[in-house]
């Protein structure tokens, strides 16, 4: 099987974006797995997908490393309207981008030759209590310890699509 791929980086976070219509990815999950593999694979955070929408100009979904799938990506997100845009499936300045996080206002800046060159997402509020993400089952946990190898950290955990613990 050939998958047609393009790896990009927003802000050190690389993924490998997958225009589906083109190249159909069966088992997204499995497919991240195996893909991100650094040394053995492509190498990388994870797998977005980019698809038709009927909802906004593009679709993305967005699979982590371990084959978990994201609701949002900040910075793959401004990747994915780099893509579109570039590839004319949004031609617009300020596209929309539908996730499981909702759908995303993306605005892109342009450069020289109609390239993109930097681009802003509205990621909406910050989610500081969610059952689904790192939280108490009751959805009440905003701060928290997490020990490391390295050490015990206090931080709060927070969620704008993934989960994330911030110090």
């Amino acid at each position: 099987m050939t998958i047609f791929f393009t790896k990009m980086h927003g802000a050190g976070n690389d993924y490998i974006y997958v225009y589906t219509p083109t190249s159909p990815v069966p088992d997204p999950a499995t497919a991240a797995i195996k893909l991100s593999r650094p040394h053995f694979s492509i190498g990388a955070d994870g797998l977005i997908l980019i698809e038709p929408s009927e909802v906004a100009n593009v679709r993305m979904r967005m699979f982590n490393n371990d084959g978990s799938e994201g609701r949002m990506c900040g910075n793959g997100i401004r990747c994915v309207a780099k893509f579109a845009f570039e590839h004319g499936l949004a031609r617009k300045k300020r596209m929309t981008i539908e996730t499981l996080a909702g759908i995303k206002t993306v605005e892109v800046q342009l450069g020289q030759y109609e390239t993109v060159v930097s681009a802003t997402v509205d990621m909406g509020e910050p989610i500081l209590a969610d059952t689904t993400q790192m939280a108490t089952p009751d959805g009440s946990m905003r701060q928290g310890t997490l020990t490391t190898e390295h050490g015990t950290y206090e931080g709060t955990f927070v969620s704008m699509g993934n989960p994330h613990f911030v110090i």
